[in-house]
């Protein structure tokens, strides 16, 4: 036995021997800075005369960090992650790359921060490829137009305010009034629609993410959903970087053919970050103290959500960043660039909010620029009676608030309005299928609820609601391929409609004539007393 691995063991030695010999040592020259301040985010480094811009740099402890001013003495460097044990004179290496993160099909369902490091506990992601979180936007000739819808479940978005599948779509206003939720509700109407969806939290609470993780595992929407997030007390670098890594990751996506959703919640932690950046950069302030490229910043985010033609794959990346407005200030610097940007926006009113109207869009101030062209046939055909009557109520509710005698005529268009709000309020996460919304649309727009109580509204509803389950199979599928809504077809869901509406005709002995009150105060606050009834035109006009 030893002597046949004698020859083994020469021929090793012969080789090794060899590679010595003809080895020869290559000097390759690497460029070594070190820190010369560091301060809350950033750090200024001197030396790395050949770094490039956005040049990713290594630190020690694995921190790593953007070369974001390049000044002939010195360069600032915006930190990833925690700097407490950087102190002045540690190395700086340059890593001769840009910042990139993780993508593929392996991060669906998982829980990632913006460098692309699991916070799930689940273990290592499952992918290897991964991608330049900044990249250019798709050309102009490379898209295609907004064809196709994006469903949220929620009745007033989909028929007054569209959303289209490529679209970006702002939904703006001031905190607490439910923003998230229609975010939210969105996600969980994909399920079954064939659309992936990123879910970008900002510079949340701890406390805000863990409710919202729950309530997507809990109605299985992480099956198709990633998240990626940064908690409040994070780097301000870390909270810059996060929507362009998860609009990388919806990218991928989208280039293979599929349809993404991403939402981004929310652009005002992201513009506060980047402030509080290049302000420590001592970048010169601009308007509200904000440097003068932050509107750069958002809309080389939001011009990469487009539609692919179909060459490059047809597939769609649609974009629902959300800004918070403070004391109903769309005014401001932030709302108003944002609004320039994007395709249209939701506003909620703080207004409706208080007084229980649910979800609180304001239809008179929301506008959606694309959507409309790919809304289905069936929403155009009561989309356009729905938005006229709507108006014409809110225009007349002011005026007869105070109690201003009106004709029948009016007083008709008022209660027909008041149904009209009452069936476009919508429990949170409650999302409603396309048929369930087209039959109670269509049940509005032939006057069914007119003359149901608004106090039995709701229950009115979920029947017409549940009673758009016997709508036939071969009318649904006209419902998402028809161009246009034909009257047979029209007929037979309002007929389905009033056979759902024979119990709720109201008794006279059970509803006093005052149900259709409004509960909102007049304007003025409560002050404001209602004339009566017997009040002359010169009364109420002293």
């Amino acid at each position: 036995m030893p002597q046949t691995l004698q020859p083994l063991f020469e021929q090793t030695f012969a080789a090794i021997a060899e590679a010595r010999d003809t080895f020869v040592p290559q000097l390759k020259p690497y460029e070594i800075g070190a820190i010369a301040s560091v301060s809350t985010g950033i750090a200024k480094v001197s030396g790395l005369p050949s770094v490039g811009f956005e040049e990713l740099l290594a630190f020690p402890g694995e921190v790593f960090g953007i070369a974001f001013n390049l000044d002939p003495d010195e360069i600032g460097v915006v930190l990833l992650g925690d700097y407490w044990q950087l102190h002045a004179g540690d190395t700086v290496e340059r890593t001769g790359r840009v910042m990139d993160v993780a993508v593929g099909d392996g991060l669906l369902g998982r829980v990632i921060d913006p460098l692309g490091r699991p916070l799930d506990g689940l273990g290592s992601l499952n992918t290897s490829q991964r991608m330049p979180i900044e990249r250019p936007a798709t050309a102009i000739m490379d898209r295609a137009p907004v064809t196709v819808p994006l469903q949220t479940g929620l009745k007033v978005i989909d028929a007054i305010i569209p959303i289209g599948r490529g679209q970006r779509e702002l939904i703006l206003g001031d905190r607490q009034t439910g923003k998230t939720a229609i975010a939210i509700d969105t996600i969980l109407n994909q399920r079954g629609q064939d659309v992936l969806c990123v879910y970008c939290a900002i510079g949340q609470r701890a406390s805000a993410i863990a409710k919202t993780l729950a309530i997507l595992r809990k109605q299985g929407a992480l099956d198709y959903t990633l998240v990626v997030l940064t908690e409040g007390n994070d780097a301000p670098g870390l909270t810059y970087i996060a929507p362009y890594a998860a609009t990388s990751i919806a990218e991928h996506f989208m280039e293979q053919g599929r349809d993404v959703l991403i939402v981004y919640d929310d652009l005002t932690h992201h513009a506060r970050a980047y402030r509080e950046l290049s302000l420590l950069l001592r970048r010169p302030p601009g308007r509200e103290a904000f440097p003068g490229d932050i509107f750069y910043i958002h809309s080389r985010l939001l011009e990469r959500a487009t539609h692919l033609r179909e060459g490059l794959g047809g597939g769609s990346l649609t974009a629902l960043p959300i800004i918070e407005t403070e004391a109903q200030n769309l005014s401001a610097y932030i709302p108003t660039n944002l609004i320039s940007i994007t395709d249209g926006q939701i506003y909620l009113s703080p207004s409706l909010f208080e007084l229980g109207v649910l979800p609180a869009v304001d239809v008179s101030q929301s506008v959606s620029r694309v959507g409309g062209k790919a809304q289905r046939a069936a929403y155009r055909a009561v989309a356009g009676d729905l938005k006229l009557a709507y108006a014409q109520f809110e225009e007349l509710e002011t005026f007869a608030r105070f109690g201003a005698r009106v004709d029948e005529d009016t007083r008709q268009r008022i209660a027909h309005g008041r149904r009209i709000r009452a069936c476009l309020k919508q429990p949170e996460f409650a999302p409603v299928s396309m048929s369930a919304q087209i039959a109670i649309l269509l049940a509005l727009t032939a006057g069914l609820f007119d003359a149901v109580p608004l106090a039995r509204m709701p229950a009115a509803e979920r029947a017409v609601q549940k009673a758009a389950a016997t709508i036939p199979e071969d009318v649904i599928e006209r419902l998402f391929s028809a161009e246009t809504l034909s009257e047979a077809d029209r007929q037979s869901i309002v007929a389905i409609g009033r056979v759902a509406l024979v119990g709720f005709q109201p008794q006279p002995d059970q509803y006093p004539p005052d149900l259709d009150a409004d509960p909102r105060p007049p304007p003025g606050g409560a002050r404001a007393s209602r004339a009566p009834e017997s009040a002359t035109p010169e009364v109420l006009q002293a």
